[in-house]
């Protein structure tokens, strides 16, 4: 992976997402499925100008990849989504 946009493919909008954002300060993203954690963490980072605590991915069965990444106190992400438009 060369490009942090190309990492990142879309912020996913559910309920659940919503809740975890609020409860435990994750976004949780669509990534390219050859990203690795790394990879995942560096682009969140440098899009969002957030510092990125841990990441976690998981493969659904559409094939798709989803990425959990919990951000520091500091840093609410609501006040990331908000950025984003997602509330």
């Amino acid at each position: 992976m060369t490009s942090i946009h190309s990492v990142i493919k879309f912020p996913l909008t559910t309920e659940k997402s919503v809740r975890v954002m609020e409860a435990e300060n994750k976004l949780i993203f669509i990534v390219d499925r050859q990203a690795s954690k790394h990879e995942i963490k560096r682009a969140v980072e440098d899009m969002f100008k957030v510092k990125v605590v841990k990441v976690n991915t998981a493969i659904l069965p559409s094939g798709e990849k989803k990425a959990y990444v919990t951000l520091a106190a500091e840093t609410p992400a609501i006040d990331v989504a908000t950025k984003l438009g997602l509330i």
